[in-house]
């Protein structure tokens, strides 16, 4: 069993029995916004999650239905100089890292605005579900700065070309259209959010908790290494997963159901 969880200024942490733990951002304002104190909370609470042996799962959430985050604290940054500036950036360069390092399968939940910030910490995550309702957008440039740290993520994940029309324009799309370029996997209509959300945690939680963890791994390395270095350690990912009974026990049902076919 995981310690108890403890309490964070703007995250409030939950886990079922299952072992998929929830982070939702508490208490920063209606849209939960990324002011620094936010940014800095939920990086602590997602290096505690981390660390816990019992995680299957994690799925980051808003508070309230009206947005998953709206961007960062622009009252904050309207008062930065260029070193604040690097400052406030990096911190949330940090928080994306964070969540990129969760070494189990992260799920953004999102409703309504997942906006500048937001959008690059779903960017992050390894699945995003949203509603119908949800608005996405890199609107920086509005405001006279750059859409800058996990916006580098946005040409892998959807293509340059619809990378530079959010970036260079800064429009808003909807859900519709987020889901066509790839920045959701999948939607659903406003009310049903938690449903979809479970219908991707119930394979996860089913399947192999060292092998979910060992293609996560993975996957995060395929992302930076050459195809061959890539192919090598999947090799040795393989093998490494024969040294726990873990494989055999999964297997079990299929291999029985075989068996019991061939008898009848």
């Amino acid at each position: 069993m995981s310690e108890s969880i403890p309490s964070f200024a703007h995250a409030l942490v939950t886990r079922d029995e299952r072992g998929v733990y929830t982070l939702q951002i508490h208490d920063a304002k209606s849209l939960n916004i990324l002011a620094s104190t936010v940014t800095l909370s939920l990086i602590e609470a997602i290096h505690w999650i981390s660390a816990q042996d019992d995680a299957r799962a994690v799925v980051i959430r808003g508070t309230g239905e009206r947005a998953f985050i709206g961007g960062a604290n622009i009252y904050e940054m309207a008062e930065l100089d260029p070193q604040g500036a690097r400052e406030f950036i990096t911190r949330l360069r940090d928080l994306c890292d964070a969540v990129a390092a969760i070494p189990v399968p992260t799920i953004a939940r999102i409703p309504g605005f997942c906006l500048g910030a937001g959008m690059e910490l779903a960017a992050a995550c390894d699945v995003r579900l949203g509603s119908e309702d949800a608005v996405f957008g890199m609107p920086e440039v509005r405001v006279g700065i750059p859409s800058v740290i996990h916006a580098l993520l946005l040409p892998s994940q959807i293509g340059p070309g619809a990378t530079n029309w959010l970036l260079l324009t800064g429009e808003t799309i909807d859900a519709e259209q987020a889901l066509r370029w790839g920045v959701l996997q999948f939607t659903c209509k406003v009310g049903e959010l938690d449903a979809l959300v479970e219908r991707t945690i119930e394979p996860i939680v089913a399947s192999g908790p060292r092998a979910v963890r060992s293609q996560k791994a993975l996957m995060r390395y395929w992302s930076e290494s050459s195809i061959e270095a890539g192919l090598d350690r999947s090799v040795a990912a393989f093998g490494e997963a024969f040294t726990t009974d873990e494989p055999r026990r999964y297997m079990a049902p299929f291999v029985e159901r075989k068996k019991n076919k061939g008898a009848q």
